[in-house]
């Protein structure tokens, strides 16, 4: 069905009432139900697909079986049944486990399911399948946004959100971008780093954004058969790019800002936090930071990508 403007919903608007802050603690249970809803109109209601040819226990089964084997249990918290229901035990997770990672990870494996089994029509026998995936993944991200809690499904993730116009005009222009087989290990690299982040591992995220960033130059390097080490490092790849008109040279001038930020913005930070021992003292990453290397990667990544497309 997806999400309504009703009346009170409207109400809260006007007065100012619904969050402008995304908060990563706790997802709300007024969310956990709506999520239900969304399975249920996608992966299908195990009482009425009662044949396993339609997918949908095997669907609710797939999700629990392998989330019990990641956690080492033999079923799911939540609800009990002699009779094992595996729709009823997923929900009865979603809605009382207390472990806001755990219930993402049932988010996650759940719409990783939606986008890739049940947009095929022979799942529920439907036509417009696909077009039902995509609506809840539409749904799903606007429920997110709705009760301020800062996380988005994106390319088979849960990735956090800092800013939402940020994430829409930078981070989903750069995923989009790097679906291109050329730039699948960008890609990866730049996952992880948002999985690192999500989970607060700073230097980690710091490292990947590093290597996403250098990825992706090499990928251009590689396309267009430019001159470059196999082993080079971010500043050989720089001075590829420009050596080879990635900019153009009438150009370069209004750029001598660019290159010292490609130069130092996005491996200066991994460098100095990330990548070096850190000798007798621990050195803490601010999750801002992390932050905004990871907001200024994706906008050099679709930087970079787009003017290789420009290039004749």
């Amino acid at each position: 069905m997806g999400v309504s403007d009703i009346f009170s919903k409207r109400q809260k608007k006007l007065r100012g009432e619904l969050p402008d802050v995304y908060q990563y603690e706790t997802i709300p249970s007024e969310l956990r139900v709506q999520i239900a809803y969304v399975w249920r109109d996608t992966l299908g209601n195990a009482t009425e697909y009662r044949d396993s040819r339609f997918g949908t226990r095997r669907a609710y089964e797939f999700i629990c079986e392998t989330l019990c084997r990641e956690y080492g249990s033999s079923s799911l918290p939540g609800i009990k049944q002699y009779e094992r229901n595996y729709q009823d035990e997923l929900i009865g997770f979603l809605l009382n486990e207390q472990d806001t990672e755990r219930v993402l990870d049932a988010v996650e494996l759940s719409f990783r399911c939606i986008d890739h089994v049940a947009r095929r029509v022979d799942h529920l026998r439907r036509l417009d399948a696909a077009e039902r995936a995509d609506a809840a993944i539409t749904e799903l991200n606007e429920r997110f946004r709705e009760h301020g809690v800062g996380f988005q499904f994106a390319e088979g993730r849960i990735i956090r959100v800092d800013s939402e116009l940020l994430h829409t005009e930078v981070v989903k222009p750069a995923l989009a971008l790097l679906r291109s087989p050329e730039y699948a290990g960008a890609q990866s690299e730049f996952l992880k780093a948002h999985e690192h982040y999500r989970h607060g591992n700073a230097k980690e995220a710091l490292t990947e954004c590093l290597k996403a960033f250098e990825s992706t130059m090499k990928a251009i390097c590689e396309k267009r058969c430019w001159k470059c080490d196999a082993n080079a490092t971010s500043k050989a790849l720089i001075q590829a790019c420009f050596d080879n008109d990635l900019v153009p040279q009438f150009w370069a001038h209004h750029f001598s800002s660019l290159r010292a930020m490609l130069e130092s913005g996005v491996p200066t930070p991994r460098n100095r936090l990330g990548a070096h021992g850190q000798g007798s003292e621990v050195t803490e990453v601010p999750p801002h930071l992390v932050s905004y290397v990871l907001h200024m990667t994706a906008a050099t990544i679709v930087f970079l990508v787009e003017a290789e497309k420009a290039l004749r």
